[in-house]
C-alpha cells in the first residue's frame, strides 16, 4: 500500500483573513463555520488567535503619516532645486554673453 503524505494547502492571506472576519462575525461556531469554509477547525482557531493579537508596532517601520510628511518634504526641495536650477542656467547664459 502506498500511503502518500497530503500536503498541507497553502491559503492566501485574503482568505484567512476574510474566514477571521467570518468566524468572528457569524452566530455559528467557529468549527461550523470552518466545516462551511473547507478548513480545519483547528487552522481557524490558530487563523484567529493570529489575527486577533494586536500588534506591536516595530520601532524601524514607518507608518503612513510619515511617509507623506516626507513626500511633502521632497516636492518641495524638487521646486527648490527646479528654481536654482533655472537660475543658474538663466546666470550662465547671461555671463555666456558677456565674454563675448
Amino acid at each position: 500500500m502506498n500511503q502518500e503524505k497530503q500536503k498541507p494547502k497553502i491559503y492566501s492571506a485574503e482568505f484567512r483573513a476574510s474566514s477571521v472576519k467570518l468566524a468572528l462575525d457569524s452566530d455559528l461556531p467557529i468549527a461550523q463555520t470552518a466545516k462551511d469554509l473547507g478548513i480545519n477547525p483547528n487552522t481557524l482557531h490558530t487563523w484567529i488567535n493570529k489575527y486577533s493579537q494586536p500588534k506591536v508596532p516595530n520601532k524601524s517601520e514607518r507608518n503612513d503619516e510619515h511617509l507623506y510628511d516626507e513626500l511633502k518634504r521632497l516636492k518641495k526641495e524638487v521646486i527648490r532645486l527646479t528654481e536654482e536650477r533655472d537660475l543658474l542656467k538663466k546666470a550662465a547664459a547671461y555671463f555666456a554673453k558677456e565674454q563675448r
